[in-house]
């Protein structure tokens, strides 16, 4: 019995290894597959038809198997769209940045990130992004943003400053083009208020430290001075890192 077990172990280990090069072609035909689909969504405006199944085989030079699979790939990827019945067909679309950053934000979760790794992700970024919002000169948005600053005082609670962070990084990713940029703060801030982490900002203490550098920071913004900006967010990052480092393993409010 033995042995026939044996046997029976080795033929099944065999076609195994038989089969993975066809599985592995086959793989590689749908990426390639999927890659040209993407291309010819990317080329068009978004709703656009790019074909029907047939169509896009002949196409592609590809079976309709590999078609339809592929078209799961972009499925995923929130860039295809697929309709059925008269006016059917392919079509594609763009994904929604909210889904986008929800998804990675719980990608973060899963993989059981440290919620620090977020907030100095949140502060590099903000390096980068304060001097860039100093240089913008459109004055709805500078006015906007002085009618944050106004509200800085009023912020008295955790919640308070998460709102207002919230929103202040609404209005300065207006101020600053940059997609990557805006995605990576948005995910960051998402995942680090959907956690708890030690209070950073607690007492009379880091109320008022939280206001000075929020007031300090808009107003070298306002100032279109990109240098100072980037002296308060680089002075802002330190001081944040510091009271992380003196507040690890106490548990409580997000900030």
């Amino acid at each position: 019995m033995g042995e026939l077990a044996a046997g029976g172990s080795a033929r099944v280990k065999r076609k195994r290894a038989e089969a993975a090069p066809a599985a592995r072609e086959g793989r590689r035909l749908v990426n390639m597959t999927a890659a040209r689909m993407r291309e010819l969504i990317l080329a068009e405006k978004p709703d656009c038809m790019i074909g029907s199944l047939p169509e896009l085989a002949r196409l592609l030079d590809v079976g309709t198997v590999t078609v339809q699979q592929a078209a799961r790939v972009l499925e995923h990827e929130g860039l295809l769209q697929v309709r059925r019945g008269p006016g059917g067909g392919y079509f594609g679309v763009r994904p929604d940045a909210a889904s986008l950053e929800r998804a990675v934000a719980t990608y973060l979760r899963v993989r059981g990130a440290d919620i620090y790794e977020a907030l100095e992700m949140m502060t590099l970024l903000d390096c980068e992004l304060m001097p860039a919002a100093a240089r913008c000169r459109e004055a709805q948005l500078r006015e906007e943003l002085g009618n944050l600053q106004d509200r800085v005082d009023r912020c008295s609670t955790g919640e308070d400053r998460i709102a207002f962070e919230l929103e202040l990084h609404k209005v300065l990713f207006k101020m600053v083009d940059r997609p990557l940029m805006e995605l990576l703060g948005h995910v960051s801030m998402l995942y680090y208020v959907s956690c708890p982490v030690p209070r950073i900002f607690d007492g009379e203490e880091g109320r008022r430290a939280w206001k000075k550098w929020r007031h300090d920071i808009i107003g070298a913004i306002l100032k279109n001075d990109p240098d100072l900006a980037r002296f308060e967010a680089e002075r802002h990052r330190r001081e944040l890192l510091q009271r992380l480092g003196n507040r690890s393993g106490h548990s409580g409010g997000c900030t």
